[in-house]
């Protein structure tokens, strides 16, 4: 099971610091290129871009850390499953307040279930 835990933690980490890194980085042309939305060149939305983008990049080091320190693998699995479940949640709440998202959205919704709800079964197996 050790190196399932492993497994799940590098995927887990790998998406959210490519992601948050890409989109701290460019987020107008990352958002266009992996979710087809276009953002206005506006600072204060930039802004909040930027800010939930480094928030994803700091999360996926933490998690990445728990790969290599056995002392913080739970932490590691507690932040993963928090940060996919909380934007399935988010997402699915969208889709049924605010309609049907691009397909790459769809998609990211589908991933987030996955790599949440493999986080969740590595935190019970923890406990177990």
């Amino acid at each position: 099971m050790e190196i399932i835990r492993i497994a799940i933690l590098s995927l887990s980490a790998l998406m959210l610091v490519f992601v948050g890194l890409m989109r701290l980085s460019n987020p107008i042309k990352t958002y266009l290129k992996n979710s087809g939305i276009k953002l206005a060149n506006d600072a204060s939305l930039l802004n909040e871009m930027r800010g939930i983008s480094a928030v994803m990049f700091c999360a996926g080091i933490i998690i990445l850390l728990g790969t290599c320190i056995g002392k913080i693998t739970f932490t590691s699995h507690f932040v993963a499953s928090l940060i996919f479940i909380g934007f399935a949640i988010g997402r699915l709440i969208s889709l049924k307040a605010d309609g049907k998202p691009s397909k790459q959205i769809t998609q990211g919704i589908l991933f987030e279930l996955i790599l949440g709800t493999a986080n969740v079964f590595c935190l019970i197996d923890i406990w177990g």
